[in-house]
């Protein structure tokens, strides 16, 4: 605790140690003040002061003098009588639901500055006042949670103000009823008389600083804009801008119209924002000299309109090159299923034929078993894609043994192998981890059909090899995995190579290479990998065979063991580090900071984004060792927050390590983490013997 806090506390345990006859009079009221001098202090002050209870009670445990006077009562005992004895009894009830929310909020939001309200109250006469009120909420030692308030008498403040605002006249009002209006969209709003040659700001940016330093600030209108022209808009649209704002063209355009727009760039840290300049008409005569001048950003609307004519654009070209792609894939497909087809028929006419010929029919019904595995084979490739295309295939991350995986792929095309003379074979010496978090069905349908390929392609008497590796881990879960598929068979054609992914596409169709495919087996592949975020890349030679590499990056389950030592997890940091905590979840922000708490740790906290990017720019370089982020927040979510960060100009703060917290735990998920720099995803429920592990990790030195 902080040394102001030990003063608090030990202030608030004086006040209630002070007797409940201290508020008696005369010759007893002294003997009090003499042993309790404070009590004197408290109750002489001009502003009223009291404590009570932060439960549902809301019991006011003491109160000064000059409360009681602010109620118009002469005695505690009336003044209790009044109130009920409690906070929620001296509120107005029209003010108590606004009061308490606005309490809770700023508690919520700053346990170290006094929050602040106004509210109503009735006195003894029925009089309503005006309160200030300045509180802040501690826990005693003695009496648990407690509010201590301020309280000063604003009734005549709140009556001048009442006066003041009446005597606005129309036209103001009026004005200010426009401007009101402009300012929820408008983020600077001004108003100009040509006449007089005079602008007032009502609203300003912090681009128009340089020229107005306050709301209010009146100027003179000529050359208002000239320093946020030079800083912050767009040379190309400087010139528009300047002469939208000259006298005779403002006069000229409202002439015509109410109001009129101007569409501008500005410059915003080496990047381009779109602004829309509005003024409108609000002179009383036919004359134009009164305006109105809003400034608003459209970023969000014409990168919108941009983005949607790219899509237009992009979609036109789809259309095109879907309509190629449709007559490629009917010619394709006429040809691929008339074979078979044909020879199903022509087989079954001579099997027909030669009923009487057992060798001749056992023949023919071979080459049609055959030509209908052609035939099923390549439906069920057109169906895999027509599942993937409508969105209809997941990737399900489960726990699997990748021993097991690969074992099952050897079993399932060995036969084939054998069949060719194809020596096939299985490397498993790189697997040091083999229990990992994956989609196993995708993952053997991957490596079948890349070794099917490859035992396709390859001649009798050639070699045929699956090999996996762990390369290295990228954390303490994520770890890299290559699977390679390598043969020795007739290879592949530099200028085929770009265009093997496409459907249908293949070196040589199966009448030129006596080898039946449909063209489609390297697309389902592609579109897999894609989808467990993974890379393919190939290499090849004519002639001298093919070799396709796999990597994807699986986590690992924990406690499996490793070639390399793995240290027991500390239960508790070797030294005390803060932390920054960011978690809108009032609960999960209690829990957490708990657990850190009980760790050891310094935890500061922030509830959503934009306030952590704040503190972190605010903070000392080392102040805070570590930020852990969650990801949905409102107002800036963790994957913004953390590009803002990174973006930060001092790079002592900008490579602070910071670790998504999050229950979104899917690749995809950890990915976007990664690219928004993030450090680590981890997963909520909070882990601690692995967050605390990654933690000092991190922090060490």
């Amino acid at each position: 605790m902080s040394h102001a806090g030990s003063f608090d506390n030990a202030l608030i345990e004086y006040i209630l140690s002070i007797p409940d006859e201290a508020g008696a009079c005369g010759t007893k009221e002294d003997a009090i003040y003499e042993k309790y001098p404070f009590k004197r202090i408290i109750d002489e002050m001009p502003g009223g002061f009291f404590i009570y209870r932060a439960d549902e009670s809301e019991e006011i445990i003491y109160a000064n003098k000059a409360l009681f006077r602010i109620f118009g009562c002469g005695t505690e005992e009336e003044f209790r009588a009044l109130t009920g004895s409690s906070f929620k009894g001296m509120v107005y009830p029209e003010d108590y639901q606004a009061v308490e929310r606005s309490i809770k909020e700023q508690v919520i939001h700053s346990r170290y500055d006094l929050d602040y309200v106004e509210y109503r109250v009735t006195d003894k006469n029925g009089e309503i006042r005006w309160l200030e009120d300045y509180g802040h909420y501690m826990r005693s030692k003695g009496a648990g949670g407690l509010f201590y308030v301020f309280v000063g008498d604003v009734t005549k403040k709140k009556r001048r103000q009442q006066e003041v605002f009446q005597t606005l006249s129309q036209e103001h009002l009026r004005r200010l009823a426009m401007i009101e209006g402009l300012t929820l969209d408008y983020d600077s709003v001004f108003y100009a008389d040509l006449d007089k040659n005079s602008i007032q700001a009502y609203r300003i940016s912090n681009r128009f600083n340089l020229k107005f330093q306050n709301e209010n600030q009146v100027c003179e209108y000529a050359g208002f804009d000239t320093e946020y022209l030079d800083a912050w808009v767009f040379p190309e649209d400087r010139e528009k801008v300047a002469r939208a704002l000259t006298p005779d063209y403002i006069r000229e355009r409202l002439a015509q119209h109410k109001n009129f727009r101007v569409n501008y760039r500005i410059v915003n840290q080496d990047r381009i924002e779109y602004l829309q300049l509005c003024i409108i008409n609000v002179s009383r005569t036919e004359r134009v000299s009164q305006i109105i001048i809003g400034y608003r950003s459209i970023d969000d609307d014409i990168r919108y309109e941009i983005e949607r004519n790219e899509i237009l654009c992009e979609a036109l070209e789809q259309l095109k090159s879907a309509n190629v792609a449709k007559n490629t894939f009917l010619s394709n497909m006429s040809h691929d299923i008339r074979t078979p087809m044909n020879a199903i028929v022509g087989f079954t006419a001579l099997a027909q034929k030669h009923s009487d010929d057992e060798n001749k029919v056992k023949g023919y019904l071979d080459m049609i078993e055959a030509s209908g595995s052609q035939l099923l084979r390549l439906l069920n490739d057109v169906l895999e894609i027509s599942r993937m295309e409508a969105g209809a295939v997941y990737v399900e991350e489960e726990e699997n043994n990748l021993l097991e995986i690969v074992q099952e792929v050897q079993r399932a095309v060995l036969s084939r192998a054998t069949a060719k003379d194809i020596e096939f074979s299985l490397d498993i010496s790189g697997l040091k981890h083999k229990y990992v978090y994956t989609d196993a069905q995708k993952l053997k349908q991957i490596l079948v059909r890349l070794s099917r390929n490859a035992i396709k392609y390859t001649e009798a008497g050639g070699k045929v090899e699956v090999k996996i590796t762990e390369l290295r881990a990228l954390s303490n879960e994520l770890t890299t995995y290559q699977f390679m598929v390598k043969d020795n068979g007739i290879g592949i054609s530099e200028s085929f190579m770009a265009h093997m992914y496409e459907p249908f596409e293949r070196q040589r169709n199966t009448t030129l290479s006596g080898i039946y495919g449909t063209g489609l087996g390297l697309t389902i592949i592609k579109n897999l990998v894609d989808m467990m975020s993974g890379t393919i890349e190939a290499q090849s030679v004519e002639g001298e065979g093919s070799c396709f590499t796999v990597t994807f990056h699986f986590r690992i389950k924990e406690g499996q063991s490793s070639c390399a030592k793995e240290d027991d997890v500390p239960i508790q940091m070797k030294e005390q580090k803060k932390l920054l905590l960011v978690e809108d979840n009032e609960i999960n922000l209690e829990i957490e900071v708990e657990l850190l708490q009980d760790a050891g740790f310094l935890v500061d906290t922030a509830v959503n984004g934009a306030i952590a990017v704040e503190k972190v720019k605010n903070a000392k370089p080392g102040e805070y060792a570590l930020v852990l982020m969650d990801i949905q927040m409102p107002v800036m979510d963790g994957y913004h927050a953390a590009r803002a960060i990174r973006a930060l100009e001092n790079p002592a703060l900008a490579n602070i390590p910071i670790a998504a917290l999050s229950a979104n735990t899917f690749e995809e998920d950890r990915k976007m983490s990664r690219e928004s720099g993030m450090n680590e995803h981890l997963a909520k429920p909070v882990n601690m013997p692995q967050l605390l592990k990654f933690i000092e990790s991190v922090t060490e030195g």
